[in-house]
């Protein structure tokens, strides 16, 4: 895992020369918790020399190589490469309205949109726990067009889906139902390691991670399996299982000890 402070260092350093230096990712989703993280994670790698956030309203950004980019702007931002978040809405103090909120509904236009810019390399991120999805996304992903955004033509797509079902928030049980349903969620901690959601900074690290050695991978569209992210927050390295799925190598599953 990055920390902040070395994220914030690695934003402040110079930028070598070099190809890899000069791409440019637009992030649509930025605001929120996961969408952030993923901004963060981005900025703390070299690969990228600019990375470019979609607003909606004024914002000056404060981080050298961290840009702006109002969806008038797209074009003359030229970014080769680009990470639509879809994470719930934020509210608090009123932080996170400068940044656009991508619908689930709208995957289609805004990726028929990147394409156009000149996009190559997309990855397309959801939340990886279901109190954590839009409301669009709670009972499922039918609304992501994902056979649409594949026939684009992207010359490397990566759909990172929910690695837990979601449950349809509109429902409505009998009191004594949803009574023993959180009753039985205050006890989330008997649930074993591996069957919990991963964290939002693991899910951010991998997207990271893709959106940067796609590239290098052969072209495609691929899903990511729940159990590669899985397997990426066990360890230190997160980087090495993206690498090794990529590759088409057998990404070895630890088995954790049960904790209950």
């Amino acid at each position: 895992m990055i920390d902040p402070a070395d994220a914030l260092a690695a934003a402040n350093r110079p930028i070598r020369a070099g190809g890899a230096a000069r791409r440019r990712v637009l992030v649509l989703g930025g605001g929120g918790v996961l969408g952030s993280q993923v901004v963060e994670q981005l900025l703390a790698r070299s690969e990228f020399a600019h990375v470019g956030v979609w607003t909606v309203l004024p914002m000056q950004p404060a981080m050298r190589r961290l840009e702006a980019v109002h969806e008038t702007a797209w074009l003359s931002f030229a970014p080769d490469t680009a990470v639509i978040v879809f994470d719930r809405e934020r509210h608090a103090n009123g932080r996170d309205e400068p940044f656009g909120l991508p619908q689930p509904e709208d995957l289609a236009v805004l990726a028929g949109r990147l394409h156009g810019l000149g996009v190559a390399v997309l990855v397309v991120v959801v939340p990886h726990a279901p109190g954590f999805l839009p409301e669009a996304l709670k009972t499922g992903l039918a609304s992501l067009d994902e056979g649409a955004v594949s026939a684009l033509g992207f010359g490397h797509l990566v759909f990172m889906r929910s690695a837990q079902a979601a449950v349809d928030a509109g429902a409505r049980e009998p009191w004594p139902v949803r009574l023993a349903g959180w009753l039985i969620g205050q006890l989330h901690w008997m649930v074993p390691q591996r069957d919990q959601p991963v964290r939002s900074r693991t899910v951010a690290c991998v997207a990271a991670r893709l959106a940067a050695a796609l590239p290098m991978a052969s072209p495609g569209t691929r899903v990511l399996p729940p159990e590669v992210l899985w397997t990426a927050a066990q360890g230190p390295v997160a980087d090495d299982v993206v690498d090794a799925w990529l590759a088409g190598r057998t990404v070895e599953v630890p088995v954790p000890p049960q904790r209950w």
